[in-house]
């Protein structure tokens, strides 16, 4: 019986009048594709690294427009496997080396050897953690041809079987970069504004954080403040992997509105700017605590919750929860570290110009500080606890200036620095920029997309 699919006469009469053309298709086809491999491999569709995607500040004149995705290099992929093969999956457990995870799924000694030496060439032991997948494929003869390990989405290692043994890499990962820009209202809290905006908590400290010394988000926010910014957003396809830097952020009040534009003066030193081009850091944050609830102010008649009886007050509880980490308000010296009365466990800090900062009802310090250590403002000195006369756990934050207790939230303090000259004029043109950003339809929240793929060269941030 004839299996052949036959077609109707009108349709072989239709393929004899197109064999002329599909032969001068299949010429032009021999000249264009082999073209186009030249052109790629020359650069001609190269990818983006983190690095040039940080220094370029967005052009007004390009402001409104939305790029459209440019294709990925795509990984090469592993080898077809062997006809006749045995896969072995395996996921780290809590306190577990690859070792003996690869021990516990049975995977034989000499391939347990090879695999580790294999890896060491990319992979580092020390920083693999529960959690981690691997996948290896054994060929006929039971005998290593590939495996694959992964710590998270964007570290992937590949050991495959080579002529002189076996070569390990670190897979390239395709990226997405979106900018996006986001704008909120408080109703209670940041962190709920946030999270109404489907957003999570490391952009809520981020955010914080530009403002951390001009604006305190733990006493100050009122009802109906306005935010906005612009972040990027990192995804793996559709996943989303973090975020990136935020680009622009204000923070609304009824009487007064904040802004901060990062900005790099010189390669790799980036950093927030006001609209006039001084820097919103000072030498001192405003709070240890990005975000806590204010429970008590400066005052010299306070009702001790303890001991009872009108007493001075001479610094802010911020509440928090039981150890949420504490940052170093300014640069400075270890001055008291321990047990001291009524403050419990207690960091005292000596700083330029008689400043001194008091951090007391401290659950624990962080680990290896010692009197005497110098410490770098937002550097962890401890954590929050309830010690001492509490009723609950908070941060007592205190500051003296030779002796002479002042108010935290009443202090003033110059920025770290100040961009002049052509500099502020740059500076003023990529604002500019930001702000035409900002402006474009409410509609349309992802300002411009572009792809770029990490490879083991390329060092990412993400919050």
């Amino acid at each position: 019986m004839d299996k052949v699919k036959r077609l109707p006469e009108t349709q072989n009469e239709s393929l004899l009048i197109m064999k002329p053309y599909r032969s001068i298709w299949l010429i032009l086809s021999l000249i264009f594709w082999p073209g186009l491999a030249l052109h790629l491999m020359t650069g001609g569709a190269g990818h983006l690294k983190k690095s040039e995607l940080v220094e370029k500040q967005p052009a007004a004149a390009e402001v409104a427009a939305v790029e459209a995705p440019v294709p990925v290099p795509v990984p090469v992929p592993l080898p077809d496997p062997p006809i006749d093969y045995q896969e072995i999956q395996g996921e780290l457990r809590r306190g577990e080396s690859f070792e003996l995870s690869l021990k516990r799924r049975q995977v034989p000694a000499g391939i347990r050897a090879q695999l580790i030496r294999a890896f060491a060439d990319c992979l580092d032991y020390r920083h693999l953690r529960a959690g981690d997948h691997y996948s290896i494929l054994l060929d006929e003869a039971a005998d290593l041809f590939s495996a694959t390990y992964e710590s998270g989405p964007l570290n992937i290692y590949r050991v495959t079987r080579a002529d002189n043994g076996f070569s390990s890499v670190r897979v390239p990962v395709p990226l997405e970069v979106r900018l996006v820009k986001l704008h909120g209202v408080m109703k209670s809290s940041l962190f709920a504004a946030f999270l109404d905006a489907g957003e999570g908590d490391k952009l809520v400290y981020a955010f914080a954080d530009i403002f951390a010394s001009k604006f305190d988000f733990n006493s100050e926010p009122r009802q109906d403040d306005q935010f906005s910014l612009m972040v990027e957003k990192y995804y793996k396809g559709e996943q989303f992997i973090g975020y990136g830097k935020i680009l622009m952020a204000r923070y609304e009040q009824r009487d007064q509105i904040l802004a901060g534009y990062y900005y790099e003066p010189a390669p790799g030193e980036g950093t927030y700017f006001d609209p006039q081009g001084e820097e919103l850091r000072t030498s001192f944050l405003r709070s240890p605590l990005p975000v806590a609830r204010l429970t008590s102010k400066f005052t010299f008649q306070r009702e001790h919750p303890i001991l009872g009886g009108l007493r001075p007050h001479l610094g802010v509880d911020l509440a928090a929860p039981i150890g949420t980490p504490i940052m170093a308000a300014c640069d400075g010296k270890v001055k008291f570290m321990g047990r001291n009365g009524g403050f419990g466990n207690q960091v005292i800090l000596s700083h330029a110009n008689g400043y001194r900062t008091h951090y007391a009802h401290l659950s624990r310090f962080k680990k290896g500080l010692h009197i005497g250590d110098r410490v770098k403002q937002k550097e962890i000195i401890g954590y929050v606890g309830s010690t001492g006369y509490s009723t609950g756990p908070h941060l007592d934050y205190r500051i003296d200036i030779n002796g002479v207790f002042k108010d935290p939230f009443s202090l003033k303090f110059k920025p770290k620095s100040i961009l002049k000259a052509e500099v502020l004029v740059k500076f003023s043109q990529a604002t500019a920029g930001y702000e035409a950003l900002l402006a474009t339809p409410a509609e349309q929240p992802v300002l411009s997309v572009h792809n770029l793929t990490l490879t083991a060269a390329d060092d990412i941030t993400l919050l």
